[in-house]
């Protein structure tokens, strides 16, 4: 991702919240597909994406959230490439960038602040849940505290 911002192709953040209302007045309920163990891996500088969020994932600005480098992980990771490059490694799957994407220091209070606000953000919507993604790359504990933060599921 380059923002938490819901807008894309598909519609905006107002269709987002309706589909969602739509859906659990009919009895489907939705899943969000959570990306937040990393941004984006090195794209020109200046680029924008489809929800017109722009960023430089070379200088790792984000602007739509706001991330900069101070919220990565490149201090504590230990390869010289940045990459993971032992599977095997559990500093190196959890705290060096998954091919080449931007690791998110989760185990800073103000990324796990912006990832708990967004994922309420949707619970308060009407989300039903969540499928984290690359969780095998997050330590146990950031998740356990994103978590612990989140709201009661909505009654929508």
């Amino acid at each position: 991702p380059v923002s938490y911002t819901i807008t894309s192709r598909s519609g905006s953040e107002v269709d987002f919240r309706d589909m969602v209302v739509r859906c659990n007045q009919a009895g489907v309920r939705i899943y969000v597909d959570a990306v937040v163990n990393h941004m984006t891996g090195y794209w020109p500088d200046g680029t924008s994406s489809t929800g017109d969020s722009g960023f430089d994932a070379g200088d790792e600005t984000y602007p739509g959230v706001p991330y900069s480098t101070p919220d990565f992980n490149d201090d504590i990771c230990t390869t010289s490439s940045g990459n993971i490059e032992n599977y095997g490694d559990a500093e190196q799957v959890r705290n060096c960038k998954l091919v080449g994407l931007n690791d998110l220091a989760l185990g800073d209070n103000y990324v796990r602040e912006k990832i708990t606000a967004y994922l309420n953000q949707l619970l308060d919507w009407g989300v039903a849940g969540f499928r984290m993604d690359a969780c095998k790359h997050m330590w146990p504990a950031d998740l356990e505290i994103v978590f612990n933060g989140l709201n009661d599921l909505s009654t929508i």
